[in-house]
């Protein structure tokens, strides 16, 4: 019987496959009444140009990189039961760290658009840039404001958070209101974990996250609780307003120097489509973390240093509506300002072009970005330095 499963799925994953290949709009199969699965893959890469970062110190550098690949798998083994597994080359760009893994592992309970649970490796709550997550943002290098514990660290376990805003728990969302407009997630996580006598978790406390989201507009239509920054026009004219919260007693800090962490955000989405078709879509997030550590712990071997202050970033797009080519641009300009407690401030403004050929699934980008965002990096130490640098990037998006 169970070399006739093997067997039966086996066939299943060939004819999927089969089918990926020769259905343009394909990537899914039904085995029954009830049963499907779908398959796709995604893949980022760019070029990129720095101001000084070349090996000698003062010529620019020139670096192709991998930025993102990823293979996705969802199905419905009942009417109320999904699955999710995603896989992604981690860290693609650094060798140190580089490793193909687990992104997503998710079992699903989708009893009504009232009340769901996802439960496995999954995506905390955060703000939108977090639930766009690469793929789903409005620019390409997009994560520029201080991250969430889980995707601050780069590992799962002791010492770690998580990794790319993913971490251990489990998540109840929904909708209610006129037309679902009022959308929830709420959960709990592993957090930060710490092993006997390292790290500020002693007490093995665990993370609770939150986000509440209104759409005063249409409403937006997603999976499950994740987000998307811009729908190119295609969702109708919005205005959505997010809260977000993330809590974890000793979740930041040293075993010697530990504090309690606390991070709300607050993000904003509109997209307005004008008589000729064209689109303006603006994105603003404000993120207040209080990490609550001594700046002592900045010398601490095992110190998990979190971001603790303020920061905001704001993005306008504008689509116009003739096509050129394959495809329309998109022109835009974004800020960001960082402003950490007890280190130095840092920002950087962009500017760039996105030329959109099949909305998130087909996008070429090309952007210029000035600041210090990037040489000063996660460093909110007393200490932290870094000069302000240009940096010039050509990069191209491609998923199904």
């Amino acid at each position: 019987m169970l070399m006739l499963r093997r067997s039966r799925w086996t066939y299943v994953i060939g004819a999927l496959l089969l089918a990926m290949g020769n259905a343009y709009a394909g990537g899914k199969i039904s085995i029954d009444e009830t049963k499907w699965i779908s398959l796709g893959a995604g893949a980022r890469t760019s070029f990129t140009t720095i101001e000084d970062a070349a090996p000698n110190g003062s010529d620019w550098s020139n670096d192709f990189n991998l930025d993102n690949a990823r293979i996705y798998l969802n199905g419905q083994i009942h009417e109320k039961i999904k699955f999710e597994l995603n896989t992604e080359c981690v860290f693609c760009g650094n060798s140190t760290l580089r490793d193909y893994d687990v992104l997503d592992a998710i079992a699903k309970f989708e009893f009504s658009p009232m009340l769901n649970i996802w439960a496995g490796r999954l995506l905390v709550p955060a703000e939108r840039q977090e639930l766009n997550g690469p793929y789903y943002s409005t620019t390409y290098d997009a994560f520029k404001t201080p991250f969430y514990p889980s995707d601050f660290s780069t590992t799962f376990g002791a010492g770690g958070a998580g990794v790319y805003a993913r971490d251990h728990g489990a998540n109840l969302w929904g909708s209610a209101g006129p037309k679902g407009a009022l959308q929830y997630v709420f959960g709990i996580f592993n957090g930060l974990e710490s092993s006997t006598g390292v790290g500020p978790n002693q007490d093995d406390n665990l993370l609770y996250a939150g986000r509440l989201t209104y759409n005063f507009l249409s409403v937006e239509k997603n999976p499950g609780y994740y987000t998307s920054g811009t729908y190119y026009g295609g969702a109708g004219d919005i205005f959505t307003v997010a809260l977000a919260m993330q809590y974890q007693e000793d979740g930041s800090g040293s075993f010697l120097n530990r504090g309690d962490f606390f991070g709300f955000s607050v993000d904003v989405l509109l997209e307005k489509i004008f008589t000729n078709k064209g689109v303006f879509t603006f994105n603003g997030e404000y993120k207040n973390f209080d990490s609550d550590y001594a700046s002592t712990a900045f010398g601490d071997a095992d110190c998990f240093c979190m971001f603790d202050g303020d920061s905001y970033s704001a993005v306008g797009l504008y689509l116009f509506p003739q096509i050129v080519g394959i495809g329309k641009f998109q022109p835009y300009l974004r800020y960001t300002d960082i402003s950490p407690d007890g280190s130095s401030d840092r920002d950087e403004i962009e500017g760039g072009v996105n030329y959109i050929i099949d909305g998130h699934n087909a996008r070429i980008s090309i952007f210029y970005q000035e600041g210090d965002i990037a040489t000063k990096g996660l460093n909110y130490s007393p200490a932290a330095t870094g000069a302000s640098v240009g940096a010039f990037k050509i990069a191209i998006q491609l998923q199904l």
